[in-house]
């Protein structure tokens, strides 16, 4: 892919483990959605949509974590945004939508759950993985991370969770933990617009690169020492750093991301708010017809 398997292994780009647990994952849920669907109480059939829905969503999460994007996301800024962007805004509602309803009904009648469910309140859900999600982005933080491999797993997981939890007020399919009404959802995905911006908005108009694990070759090297197989010292011996793989200097590539970033965000926030937009449209079109029940006059059928 992009000519990166001259120079890494088929291990290094597609991370067979990770393939494999992605495979069992949509195994387990097309098992659990039909031939064992019969042991959830209230279960009913899953739509082809919805079996779309988790499979591109578990397949976009491989990619971006465990195959090509996941690499390539270490040798330029702008992969590494196109792996945030399909791992917490794409991925995300594609699962929740995927899951059925009984099934979620099943998996939140547990009595830790119910206790929890003030942590679904939107202003918080919004908050927390804006904030994450910028704070992930301030240079020093974003470095140390990257290069300390235990807080960078524990990191991604807190990042996972928070853009569920994000999400969650939106496309949650469960009438009960549906906590906020169609024109609420609304001004919802545009907080979290504003909220996501000026993360972006650092990016795209620093003066300078940003980050030493896209500037400077020895971190970029320690950093890719998780990644793939060799030691840091060979990786600089054969490639002198990420300019190497680079189709852009620094800077560009860190705008570009940015702006790849907000665009990615703005597109699938627009195609929410659409969606939420003419469902609300069309019931209260409905709530009209059902309310207005006396006889019109000439003038009014005119």
């Amino acid at each position: 892919m992009f000519g990166l398997e001259q120079y890494f292994s088929f291990a290094d780009l597609w991370s067979p483990l990770f393939l494999v647990a992605a495979l069992l994952v949509i195994v387990l849920y097309l098992g659990l959605t039909g031939y064992f669907r019969d042991r959830f109480p209230g279960s009913k059939p899953v739509t082809g949509g919805q079996r779309v829905s988790f499979i591109v969503g578990v397949v976009l999460i491989y990619l971006s974590q465990g195959g090509p994007i996941d690499l390539m996301g270490h040798l330029m800024f702008t992969f590494h945004m196109v792996m945030m962007s399909l791992c917490y805004i794409i991925a995300p509602p594609l699962l929740l939508k995927g899951i059925p309803d009984w099934m979620w009904k099943f998996l939140l009648d547990r009595r830790l759950l119910r206790k929890l469910k003030w942590m679904m309140h939107p202003i918080l859900t919004a908050v927390l993985f804006n904030a994450l999600f910028s704070f992930y982005h301030i240079p020093v933080v974003h470095d140390y991370i990257m290069l300390n491999y235990g807080v960078h797993t524990l990191y991604y997981i807190a990042l996972y969770i928070a853009a569920f939890m994000m999400w969650w007020p939106v496309v949650n399919p469960v009438p009960e933990w549906n906590l906020i009404s169609d024109v609420k959802k609304m001004g919802y995905i545009f907080l979290n617009g504003l909220l996501i911006t000026p993360a972006c908005a650092l990016l795209i108009f620093a003066d300078e690169s940003l980050y030493a694990t896209y500037n400077d070759p020895n971190t970029w090297a320690a950093a890719m020492g998780y990644c793939v197989s060799g030691s840091p010292e060979a990786l600089l011996a054969a490639f002198d750093g990420p300019q190497f793989f680079s189709w852009f200097d620094v800077r560009e590539d860190q705008q570009l991301g940015g702006i790849l970033m907000k665009l990615v965000q703005e597109t699938m926030y627009g195609i929410i708010l659409a969606y939420v937009f003419s469902r609300w449209f069309r019931r209260e079109g409905k709530d009209d017809d059902v309310g207005d029940s006396t006889p019109k006059s000439d003038w009014q059928n005119a």
